[in-house]
């Protein structure tokens, strides 16, 4: 038998999910801020019919997948206090703007930049933060390697390279005193063995609601 094709969930529906998993997370959201996360995941929903944004297309599952665990990354990045200096994000191979937009919406103090080398997904994240009217977010197309940005607080990724060539590509972004923020799915031990002797490692647990799957963040340090 034929699995039935996902239920075309309404805005409400939408944002009690996310409001819930929020609250889960002890990230405090207002009305407005969760209202922008479900226009943000209709125009990943439009966009993804032609740019492939994610393989991921029921939007109770991009809740789940991206939002709430970009959300518990964000609630992970609070509690860790990184952005006390100047409050600075790079999100490098951004994608669709996860975690960087989600952060950016939930941390609006934030300056947030997102990186990606694909034009097309550097131009989505440009429509986002134009349509929702992000001030704090930015979008680049190019390779990081080539990006000469001021220094940011927090060098963020999500599955976006192996933790050493993420360390080694991105270091010229790190600002003094900042750290690395690499979102993984369980514990990368072999990842870890294989960065540079300077780098301070310490693995936090995620939880993310209504997912079963391990999630983790890697915070790395130069010393």
């Amino acid at each position: 038998m034929n699995a039935a094709p996902p239920r075309n969930l309404a805005d409400n529906e939408l944002a009690a999910r996310i409001t819930a998993g929020a609250i889960d997370l002890a990230l405090a959201l207002d009305a407005a801020q969760v209202a922008t996360l479900v226009a943000y995941l209709r125009l990943i929903e439009r966009w993804n019919e032609t740019y492939n944004l994610t393989s991921i297309r029921d939007p109770n599952a991009i809740v789940t997948h991206h939002i709430l665990d970009s959300l518990a990354a964000t609630a992970a990045l609070q509690r860790r206090r990184a952005l006390e200096a100047r409050r600075r994000l790079v999100d490098v191979g951004s994608g669709a703007g996860l975690p960087g937009v989600v952060i950016g919406i939930a941390l609006p103090e934030t300056e947030v930049v997102c990186i990606d080398s694909v034009g097309k997904k550097a131009a989505f994240i440009t429509h986002v933060a134009g349509s929702l009217g992000l001030r704090n977010v930015g979008a680049v197309h190019a390779r990081v390697e080539r990006v000469a940005n001021p220094r940011f607080d927090v060098v963020a990724s999500r599955a976006f390279a192996s933790l050493a060539a993420f360390v080694a590509g991105t270091r010229h972004l790190l600002a003094e005193n900042g750290e690395w923020m690499a979102v993984k799915g369980r514990p990368p031990g072999g990842e870890i063995k294989t960065l540079p002797n300077d780098a301070a490692v310490e693995v936090e647990l995620l939880e993310v609601p209504d997912l079963e799957a391990e999630r983790c963040i890697v915070w790395i340090q130069p010393r």
